[in-house]
């Protein structure tokens, strides 16, 4: 059974870095490392990611057995974000990070196990109350979108869209009226929208009992629809685009997942699809979901906007000086 350290499960975000204990790993520094990067979790961002990844450790020591983790959490887990935000090869990590094997190592156990998915969970509901919404939904949106596949992606996983001319992978979301994630498949680029949205909609009616209303757009129109509803219990409602309408026009509740695109869509490993395994590209795409959730929590939490990412705020700029020729 893996034992982990409890130094690595009750460090606090006020520990100084001179004053934590040295990581056991030779030659890794991971134990003094001070935030330096944008990706890097903040103080108030670790008070509430903290506690939910601690708790998933706990649920990770109790599994099979394996190497213990001599690594610091909050390390290991600003490294993944880091991969995730630049989408750097795992092999390129900075030196101030733990070893690269021994953070793969840490991603793949959490994405065989789900865990990943767990956090995602708990943070959703938390966000929910906190927009006076009940922790469960009761409606989602559902829609696929095709990313480029590298010469990473085998040939067995990935295909044609014939439709967005891409060869590569298609990765469909299931998220709630606000644009929070709930349930992701990634599949080849050749599968149909309907056909994967009966995967798709039995994971969503597995995970959340609730759920009784989705939207989705004319993709998924046809024998989808009667399935969900005779089979799931689940109304789909497709929203379609009018045909006499020009350029771009929001559609009602469409536009709330096109959105949570564009917020994965900034990671830059989500940009092209880099995995071997779809369900590696599907951890990323949880991991990339922990970073958002977590911020928009520290924002609602501060009441104001989060803060700027690179730098500080600059000064304003002093009064122009007439120039005295001129005049």
């Amino acid at each position: 059974m893996s034992v982990y350290l409890v130094s690595n499960l009750t460090a606090t975000p006020d520990t100084p870095p001179t004053a934590r204990p040295p990581c056991p790993v030779n030659g890794c520094g991971c134990a003094h490392r001070v935030t330096r990067y944008p990706s890097d979790t903040t103080d108030a961002e670790w008070e509430v990611l903290g506690p939910q990844a601690r708790a998933v450790m706990a649920e990770l020591r109790r599994g099979p057995g394996g190497r213990p983790m001599a690594h610091r959490l909050r390390a290991v887990v600003d490294a993944i974000r880091y991969l995730v935000r630049y989408g750097i090869e795992w092999r390129a990590l900075p030196a101030d990070f733990p070893p690269w094997e021994a953070v793969y190592a840490f991603f793949e156990r959490w994405a065989a196990r789900g865990l990943p998915q767990r956090i995602v969970h708990a943070l959703r509901d938390r966000l929910r109350v906190s927009a006076d919404r009940a922790p469960a939904p009761t409606a989602a949106i559902i829609d696929s979108q095709t990313v480029r596949g590298a010469d990473t992606v085998g040939a067995a996983s990935s295909g044609y869209d014939g439709g967005k001319k891409i060869k590569g992978r298609k990765r469909h979301v299931a998220v709630d009226s606000n644009g929070w994630l709930l349930a992701v498949l990634v599949t080849a680029a050749n599968v149909q929208d309907r056909d994967a949205g009966h995967r798709l909609l039995a994971l969503l009616r597995e995970r959340f009992s609730t759920i009784t209303l989705a939207w989705a757009d004319g993709g998924y129109a046809g024998r989808l629809v009667t399935w969900a509803a005779a089979v799931l219990a689940l109304a789909v409602t497709v929203v379609k685009r009018t045909d006499d309408v020009r350029g771009f026009v929001v559609l009602p509740r469409r536009w709330v997942v096109e959105r949570t695109f564009g917020w994965l869509c900034r990671h830059r490993r989500l940009v092209r699809d880099y995995e071997r395994r779809p369900e590696h590209h599907e951890a990323m795409i949880w991991w990339a979901t922990t970073a958002i959730m977590t911020r928009q929590l520290v924002a609602q939490r501060s009441g104001g906007p989060p803060p700027p990412r690179w730098g500080t705020d600059r000064a304003p700029a002093p009064p122009r000086q007439q120039d005295r020729q001129a005049a």
